[in-house]
């Protein structure tokens, strides 16, 4: 059974590096296209998509597009790790908010564990505008993550017995 990939690859899109700019929903600051608050984006789709697409160990890339999302679903994953059964809601949004904008690796960097699926920005402009929108992605993903796994002031055993699955056998 292949292993799902991004609606987005059909489309068009500027990209930094071998990373499509995707228009996202979003309330944070970044220099990502904003998208229509009907329509699906990048983001609800990593979100849709992680627990089955977190079983595989290999990831066919298809586009620019699925760069993204093999990035969120690891980044969802390691949100994962951040939170255990018994951290209330409020606290999970801060400990993951915090986490989405630490200290990370953008593709180049040594410590980017893709680095050979990802191209290295050419410049220190492109880099910047990939630090800001991996920043922006980060954000928004930390906060709709919150809302997605927590029913009742309580994380779902749904969503929870995926802490310890690694995708593609990778972390961020």
């Amino acid at each position: 059974m292949p292993a799902y990939h991004s609606q987005f690859n059909q489309a068009d899109y500027q990209s930094v590096g071998n990373m499509s700019l995707l228009p996202i929903k979003t309330r944070y600051r970044g220099n990502a296209p904003y998208a229509d608050e009907n329509a699906e984006d990048i983001i609800d789709e990593a979100i849709l998509l992680f627990r089955a697409n977190c079983l595989f160990r290999n990831f066919e890339i298809k586009g620019n597009a699925d760069r993204v999302l093999i990035y969120l679903i690891l980044f969802i994953s390691e949100c994962l790790g951040k939170i255990n059964k018994n951290t209330p809601q409020g606290d999970a949004a801060k400990q993951l908010n915090s986490l989405a904008v630490s200290n990370f690796a953008i593709p180049g960097d040594p410590n980017f564990p893709l680095n050979a699926m990802y191209a290295t920005p050419t410049d220190r402009y492109q880099a910047d505008q990939m630090r800001q929108y991996v920043q922006q992605l980060r954000q928004e993903l930390a906060a709709r993550l919150v809302d997605t796994i927590y029913i009742d002031g309580k994380p779902s055993k749904w969503w929870m017995c995926f802490q310890k699955r690694k995708f593609m056998n990778l972390s961020l």
